[in-house]
């Protein structure tokens, strides 16, 4: 059992109190702090300490995968910690995005080792797939509307300027329409974007004081224009789902999936990848064509309900089709509880309380609230006592036989 010392990001859309309020810190903090990373992502790779030096996750992986992650993880995933957990704190709306699968992400990381198309936007040859779940209320943008109310949505904001979406929605049909949409948004004259924005922004502040299905989008519209004047990306969002979603609530980002947070705390838990194509809401490169062919406006990003370990009295898992990964989460009481899984590579963390872990040697470590550590294939029959909440991030299933998993 290894504590761990997480990497804090100081992303500008952060929060200078919720990190800080979960780790027990002063607030408010100095600067803005985003996310809290637990894993072994080279950009970011968590700090811990071995055999009393100061070390990272991801050289004590490199140094022995199959002893820290198992024979079987670390066959199934060349070596890595296939998962990256994260505490997401956005106080603005983050940019409007999409991750590759598999296949795309291996393609187009190689077009860009190669100076081909797509350069740029693939920083690894992983897929992203996202578990988010829900600390405070968060606000997210996730998925497309059909073309019927993705078309209703703009015309109740009574612009000309917006018939050739609207018509676009309105003469087509599914995915094909909604794709057409999002590129004729995002491929605007440039000589007229400003324009364009400046008066969607306006209709959302009017019709937002109005009762009926699309005011909290357009109030969300208004609010993320302080942050992204000008940017395209406030009109292609309104193509898109808006919720809110209450603690407790999951949702899953499936590759493909267009998708934004808005604002809100919550648990992350996704591949340990950083590719990202983004769609606006950003000052960052808007890649219109690759990002087209990545985007899925099929893709539904669905909530995920957790379900009862069986055997364990207060575990719950938050299953999903994700190779990499499997988020647990377990409320702990008076008598020692076993950890789930018991075996491979897990990251927990305490998200409120406190929890005594305790190996099966009679080791324990002690976790307070933000805290985290890192248990190694080794580290089986770990038990967990104290009033806190733990979070557990495993890999996910094997694939089902016959289908294509990393290599």
């Amino acid at each position: 059992m290894d504590a761990l010392r997480p990497v804090i990001k100081p992303y500008a859309w952060g929060s200078r109190h919720a990190l800080a309020g979960l780790q027990g810190r002063e607030q408010p903090s100095a600067g803005p702090e985003a996310e809290l990373w637990m894993g072994a992502h080279p950009a970011g790779p968590t700090g811990l300490t071995r055999d009393g030096a100061a070390t990272t996750l991801q050289a004590v992986v490199a140094t022995a995968p199959e002893r820290e992650l198992g024979t079987v993880c670390a066959r199934r995933f060349g070596g890595r910690l296939p998962f990256l957990l994260k505490v997401l704190a956005a106080e603005q709306p983050l940019s409007i995005q999409v991750h590759p699968d598999r296949r795309q992400a291996r393609a187009g990381f190689d077009a860009r080792l190669d100076g081909g198309a797509g350069q740029g936007t693939y920083a690894d040859d992983w897929p992203k797939p996202e578990l988010l779940y829900a600390l405070t209320d968060f606000e997210v943008l996730a998925g497309f509307r059909d073309c019927g109310e993705g078309a209703a949505a703009l015309e109740e904001l009574r612009l000309a300027r917006l018939r050739p979406v609207v018509d676009v929605l309105r003469t087509g049909d599914g995915a094909p329409a909604l794709t057409e949409a999002l590129r004729t948004v995002l491929t605007w004259p440039r000589h007229d974007r400003a324009a364009l924005v400046n008066a969607v922004v306006e209709a959302c502040r009017r019709r937002a004081r109005v009762p009926g299905p699309y005011a909290a989008a357009y109030d969300a519209v208004v609010r993320m224009s302080a942050h992204h004047p000008a940017d395209l990306g406030l009109v292609a969002s309104l193509l898109m789902c808006h919720r809110v979603l209450a603690p407790g609530t999951a949702l899953f980002m499936p590759a493909g999936g267009l998708h934004a947070y808005v604002r809100g705390v919550g648990v992350e838990l996704m591949a340990s990848s950083d590719n990202v194509l983004r769609a606006g809401l950003t000052a960052k490169e808007v890649n219109v064509p690759e990002l087209l062919r990545v985007t899925d406006p099929a893709v539904r990003v669905p909530v995920v309900c957790s379900v009862a370990v069986p055997g364990s009295g207060r575990t719950r898992v938050f299953a999903c089709p994700a190779e990499e990964f499997a988020l647990y989460r377990t409320e702990l009481g008076a008598l020692p509880e076993r950890l789930v899984p018991g075996v491979g590579p897990r990251i927990v963390l305490c998200a409120e309380g406190k929890a005594l872990l305790r190996g099966l040697d009679g080791d324990e470590l002690p976790l307070g609230p933000g805290a985290s550590c890192f248990l190694s294939d080794a580290d089986e029959g770990v038990t967990a006592e104290g009033d806190g909440t733990l979070f557990v991030a495993a890999p996910g299933p094997e694939p089902v036989a016959g289908t294509a998993g990393p290599s």
